[in-house]
């Protein structure tokens, strides 16, 4: 203790009362910090700054922005914090048009939803309207915003209804290279007693097409070969039903005559 140093308790006391002034000090600026900034919290969240200022809408073209918007439940009264990302996909989702969405919000107020749609395969003929048909056989009732049908798009006439026939036709025709697909005009449901899948297609560049939805895209890929085996100037029916040949339309009528020829002929 010779050694040690002696501090009194008169010099420890005002030490003692400055560190307990200064950790005061602090917890009092972090109490009014943290008021000021609940105040500050609530004030926002309840005024149009919180809001969501910006809505981008990408990869849409069956909906309007406004449509997609109205079903998503999102506006820009809406509170950028009430956004559930998931939610709001999931309403989207619900759309027969919608095969996926994907939604971001981007603090501190606008949102992103991105869109991926079925694609249109084909349109049916309904009376005199011309109605969509998606990808997972779906017929849709409105042909969208643009109102336009494409012209690489086949018309499909006789398909009276969604179920088995129509869906496998969509399925084949999604099997097709593109050059075959955007050749193809119409597509009639023309169902033998032999064959409920049977099919005649009118295609662009003059053809007729005999075949069967059950083997439709493994023989309709090997058109443009057919094809080009044929004399253009010589319209007439490819049959693909089973094998593969062609009958041309005045050949028809040729031996139509013969045929009626010898028919008087016996007579």
């Amino acid at each position: 203790m010779e050694n040690g140093k002696i501090v009194s308790l008169e010099d420890r006391i005002p030490k003692l009362k400055q560190q307990r002034r200064k950790k005061a000090n602090r917890r009092l600026v972090f109490l009014l910090l943290l008021f000021f900034s609940i105040i500050v919290f609530i004030v926002y969240f309840q005024s149009p700054l919180s809001h969501v200022h910006k809505i981008e809408v990408l990869g849409n073209s069956f909906y309007s922005d406004q449509e997609l918007l109205d079903s998503a439940g999102l506006s820009e009264n809406t509170n950028i914090w009430k956004v559930k990302e998931k939610t709001v996909e999931e309403k989207l989702k619900k759309l027969p048009e919608i095969k996926d969405a994907t939604v971001k919000v981007h603090l501190p107020s606008s949102v992103s939803i991105t869109i991926k749609e079925y694609k249109r395969i084909a349109y049916i003929k309904k009376d005199k309207s011309y109605l969509p048909v998606n990808e997972n056989g779906k017929i849709l009732k409105h042909i969208g915003k643009n109102g336009e049908i494409p012209a690489n798009a086949p018309i499909l006439i006789g398909f009276f209804s969604e179920g088995n026939v129509l869906n496998e036709m969509i399925e084949e025709l999604g099997k097709l290279p593109d050059e075959v697909f955007n050749s193809i005009s119409e597509i009639h449901h023309s169902p033998k007693e032999t064959d409920t899948y049977h099919v005649t297609l009118f295609m662009n560049d003059g053809f007729e097409v005999s075949a069967t939805i059950r083997s439709f895209s493994e023989k309709m890929t090997h058109y443009p070969s057919i094809v080009s085996q044929l004399d253009p100037a010589k319209e007439g029916v490819i049959d693909i039903e089973v094998g593969s040949y062609f009958k041309a339309y005045e050949q028809e009528g040729a031996d139509e005559n013969e045929e009626k020829e010898e028919a008087e002929g016996e007579g």
